[in-house]
């Protein structure tokens, strides 16, 4: 096991240097000056220029650039903003209501979707099981913003179930709403994909046998089933765990949750280049770690997984 973790850990060393480098890359590739844009409509002096693109290493060449970027992450210091904030900073106020929000949306797919396929697997063919596969082709359909649109004016306007902006501190009852509609499209996947591995998992020799043994449903169906059949779900929430991190800035923007992807949003809007790499960094780490630990869970679901060396 340790000799497992150690090896997933050196194997996202190359992950992190090359998604960093790309994305450093691309970000500032953006045409335009960034420091032109810090003053706006207003004219910088040419040594007001100098110094602050010696101030952010603009003056020196990329990939100089690049390794003092990466120097300071090692460190723990992201860095500053154009406007001199601290990006730790940043990062420290934003990124726990980011995680809540996350977590919660993750505790909704599991809730809802698990227990919703499990049912509908079981009863293949019947009404719960076509009213589920409609209802999730709906919302699959469905842009992003538009069901967050709607859910806002539904629920937070017309029914009064819940605020449709969240409030200042970010309470858990204000990011239930924004929660629901960042996990409804990966909920209708969870949903599926649960009732296909579940239907498949049914026909497995193994709980015909645990069936002939005379063992009740109630204990087929959720150590024998259920068990098994949650391998590939847990891949996809694993999967989604930093999408949801990352795509919950269409969510946050709309619902004004004080999150990291309402703060990303306005970096862009900004052109505030090193707050946007670090934000990027960040969630490229988390997205490592997490998959890392969904490895790990694998051998807690499924017995016969074992890491060897």
């Amino acid at each position: 096991m340790i000799w497992y973790i150690i090896r997933r850990l050196l194997q996202g060393i190359p992950v992190f240097f090359g998604s960093t480098f790309i994305i450093f890359s691309m970000v500032f590739a953006m045409p335009g000056n960034p420091v032109l844009r810090m003053f706006g409509d207003r004219t910088p002096s040419p040594e007001q220029i100098a110094a602050l693109e010696a101030k952010f290493h603009l003056d020196q060449p990329f990939l100089s650039r690049y390794f003092l970027y990466l120097g300071d992450v090692l460190q723990g210091n992201l860095g500053t903003t154009y406007a001199g904030q601290s990006v730790n900073e940043i990062l420290a106020r934003t990124f726990p209501t980011t995680l809540r929000l996350a977590l919660l949306a993750v505790v909704i797919q599991l809730g809802i979707g698990v227990l919703a396929g499990l049912i509908a697997g079981l009863r293949k063919g019947g009404v719960f099981d076509n009213a589920s596969l409609v209802i999730t082709l709906l919302i699959i359909s469905m842009p992003v913003f538009v069901f967050a649109f709607v859910a806002q004016w539904l629920f937070g306007i017309q029914l009064g179930w819940a605020r449709p902006t969240v409030g200042p501190g970010a309470p858990w009852s204000d990011l239930l709403l924004p929660a629901i509609v960042l996990a409804g499209l990966n909920l209708a996947y969870v949903l599926r994909l649960t009732r296909a591995s579940v239907i498949e998992t049914s026909q497995n020799d193994f709980v015909r046998m645990a069936y002939g043994k005379g063992l009740t449903r109630g204990r087929v169906i959720p150590v024998h089933i259920l068990r098994n059949s949650m391998i590939p779900v847990t891949t996809n929430i694993a999967a989604d765990f930093g999408i949801l991190i990352v795509g919950a800035t269409v969510t946050e923007g709309i619902f004004n949750v004080p999150g990291v992807g309402n703060e990303l949003f306005k970096a862009i809007n900004r052109h505030d280049t090193p707050e946007i790499v670090s934000i990027v960094t960040i969630l490229v780490i988390v997205y490592v770690l997490v998959n890392i630990a969904i490895d790990l869970l694998y051998g807690v679901l499924d017995p016969r997984i074992r890491y060897v060396k």
